[in-house]
């Protein structure tokens, strides 16, 4: 599974599963599971580049990401963690003032989640060497100076729920990626920023490590509110 993130056929991301970053937001907090679909034209790896499209206002969401390792439809909670291969961290970008703009007329996100370089990801982790994924931290710095420091068992729905949720929805497939959230303190990113995120244990052993920079997009898409 090492190279899920060129096998997979779609990344299944998961809003509002940390109470914090849905105040932040100012939006209520779900009594069930939401999702949203990323392309895995969003994908780039460590040593990438962020790209900012011409009058967005891009956000980081450092998130764990679920890395799906046989097809998954209507499982159950019980059975949900048969289903992973193991696990990835992932940065879901979000064009902030575009997603407002569609929120306030009730039009999807997919714009706004959904740009190429939008999802920079880690390389693949086994799932035995995470003892429990509801027991990690997770971090994101920009230039040095850290903007998200949170907890996995801070999620508000946990990882075999959003399987039973999503596989209730829609078929998971071998290599799909599921990105289960993010905790507080998102916000934006400019060019020539140096993102990192990392995701560690409890005792502190680092799993993954992304490292991306950030530069302006020339030509395609431009935001301009209308």
């Amino acid at each position: 599974m090492s190279n899920f993130y060129k096998s997979g056929k779609k990344i299944v991301a998961i809003g509002r599963n940390y109470q914090a970053h849905a105040a932040e937001l100012k939006n209520a907090v779900p009594k069930e599971p939401f999702l949203f679909l990323k392309p895995t034209t969003s994908y780039i790896q460590d040593g990438g580049l962020v790209e900012i499209p011409k009058g967005v206002v891009v956000h980081h969401e450092v998130e764990l990401g679920v890395v799906i390792g046989k097809t998954a439809r209507d499982v159950s909670s019980a059975n949900a963690m048969d289903h992973v291969a193991g696990y990835a961290l992932a940065i879901d970008m979000t064009a902030r003032n575009v997603q407002d703009h569609v929120k306030a007329k009730g039009l999807p996100w997919s714009t706004a989640k959904g740009f190429d370089s939008f999802n920079p990801v880690s390389g693949f982790i086994p799932k035995d060497l995470i003892k429990d994924p509801h027991n990690l931290k997770l971090a994101l710095s920009i230039n040095g100076v850290t903007k998200q420091d949170g907890v996995t068992s801070d999620m508000i729905f946990q990882i075999p729920r959003l399987i039973e949720f999503c596989s209730s929805v829609m078929t998971l497939e071998e290599g799909d990626l599921l990105i289960t959230g993010t905790p507080s303190g998102v916000g934006p990113i400019t060019a020539s920023d140096t993102i990192i995120a990392t995701l560690h244990t409890p005792e502190g052993k680092e799993l993954a490590k992304i490292q991306v920079g950030v530069i302006d997009r020339v030509g395609g898409y431009e935001f301009k509110g209308l």
